[in-house]
């Protein structure tokens, strides 16, 4: 069995290498990186394989998702190295020994970008790191602020004192609260925006996630922001300041809150998980597998999210609301109520478009 598994993490390097290959290819040829037709093809190829071999079908698409997500990252990793969109050009990531400002800092860094970074954390491996930003000349090409929300209005504000020659922009989960420095950095006449990216801070492949781009009055700034991502394939989606927050309520503030709420039901219930889990259906583990996630997440942040935005009491009344119709159908007997909810979930889901092999 050993020797079986040795052979195949052995292939698993040998179509790694190949797509490195491929993908020197497909960018000297101008080609993109995903080529969602031929990914269905070695999908469906597995899957007829495996039944030759009288394998589970599901096990080789598995197996093959992995590999062909593996092949991509390599890939996307290589173009943004290629492009070398920072070449000779400086940043400062200001937070950027947090988790998101840790991986911003990598990200320009692969794209030739000298980046420093400025946290009273303290430094992170490979980077020069000022314990306070206030000491430094501003004299960067390129500024990310990446510091809890509260914290980032302040230095927003800051910074438009000091009128930094480079774009400027933030990473901030809500916008609103932001609302004050940024728009005094604008009238500073600081190229800046505000962005959001979509996704946390172990992804190592951007395809299929978003950055959200706003423009709070520099279309230059924006531009310049989304070419960061032009050699990666990440989506790029462009909204305005208000628009976001009242998205990002439902998007993050109702998965989150029913998560928390899912996670503390089950705390007080006084059952054991690993007694549910001896036990749990398919859809049970799931969800206990996206409520683990988020009860590791900062709380603080979190509660951020929630507090501070705007729009933030819509999806909690919107959640509280179908809580209660929920639990009236199911104390007074009523199936029709029931199933007209089941039924509206299932309107509502019948427009959702699989965009798994579609470009």
């Amino acid at each position: 069995m050993a020797e079986i598994d040795g052979q195949l993490l052995e292939l698993a390097a040998r179509r790694r290498r190949l797509a490195q290959a491929i993908g020197l290819a497909k960018e000297s040829g101008g080609l993109p990186i995903r080529d969602f037709r031929q990914e269905k093809e070695v999908l469906e190829r597995a899957r007829d394989a495996a039944a030759a071999l009288d394998l589970s079908a599901d096990l080789a698409e598995d197996l093959m998702r992995r590999l062909i997500q593996e092949a991509l990252s390599v890939q996307e990793r290589q173009r943004v190295a290629a492009q070398a969109e920072g070449t000779g050009r400086e940043a400062l990531v200001i937070g950027g020994c947090g988790r998101m400002g840790s991986w911003f800092s990598r990200f320009l860094a692969s794209q030739g970008f000298r980046v420093e970074t400025a946290d009273t954390a303290g430094p992170i491996e490979g980077f020069p790191n000022l314990d306070d930003w206030h000491q430094s000349p501003l004299d960067h090409d390129l500024i990310v602020v990446a510091a809890p929300l509260r914290a980032t209005g302040q230095i927003l504000l800051e910074l438009a004192t000091r009128r930094p020659r480079g774009l400027v922009f933030d990473i901030g989960s809500l916008k609103s609260p932001l609302r004050a420095g940024l728009e005094a950095l604008v009238e500073a006449g600081v190229r800046v925006t505000s962005i959001h990216p979509m996704f946390g801070p172990d992804t190592e492949m951007l395809s299929g996630r978003h950055v959200i781009l706003v423009d709070v009055g520099s279309p230059t700034a924006v531009a310049e922001a989304e070419s960061l991502f032009a050699s990666t394939m990440a989506e790029r989606v462009h909204m305005g300041l208000d628009e976001h927050d009242r998205v990002v309520a439902f998007v993050l503030g109702l998965s989150h809150a029913l998560n928390i709420a899912f996670f503390s039901a089950l705390a007080e219930s006084g059952e054991e998980v690993p007694r549910l889990s001896a036990i749990s259906s398919t859809t049970f583990e799931q969800q206990l597998a996206v409520a683990e996630r988020v009860a590791t997440e900062n709380p603080r942040l979190y509660f951020e999210i929630q507090h501070l935005n705007a729009f933030g009491h819509e999806p909690l009344e919107a959640l509280e609301q179908a809580v209660g119709t929920l639990r009236r159908a199911v104390a007074e007997g009523d199936e029709a109520r029931f199933t007209d909810l089941m039924e509206r979930g299932r309107e509502y889901f019948s427009g959702r478009r699989d965009s798994s092999f579609t470009g």
